[in-house]
């Protein structure tokens, strides 16, 4: 079982930065890929990021490619999103999952945090 929490979340103007954490209680968190995902009103849950359980593999879908980057600490049981050059269309709810597998490919998502709010004004 696998407890996760995330903060970082706000307000920020268009071309900000923010750096979102997810923090993990549990047993094993090295042995878990970790990801994030968001999802803004009225649209379905998008896969924004995934890493594999060293840290040594991670995935980020195209429209954040070059603008954010994510990233863990094992020994802190915590996986970072750095946010960079942020748009009014990343505003949403942002997610942090794990999945019981060491690689990101075929990501389960079987644990999720309760969310952290993004909102980007223009």
């Amino acid at each position: 079982q696998v407890h996760l929490v995330e903060s970082g979340g706000g307000l920020v103007q268009a071309g900000g930065s923010l750096r979102l954490s997810c923090a993990a209680s549990g047993r094993s968190f090295e042995r878990y890929a970790m990801g994030w995902f968001r999802q803004a009103p009225g649209k379905e849950r998008e896969n924004v990021a995934l890493i594999n359980s060293s840290g040594g593999s991670t995935y980020h879908t195209n429209s954040v490619k070059g603008r954010f980057t994510i990233s863990r600490d094992n020994a802190k049981n915590t996986v970072y999103l750095q946010m960079n050059s942020l748009k009014p269309e990343d505003t949403a709810s942002y997610y942090c999952a794990a999945s019981q597998s060491s690689t990101w490919m075929g990501f389960t998502g079987d644990y999720w945090g309760q969310g952290t709010q993004v909102t980007v004004s223009s």
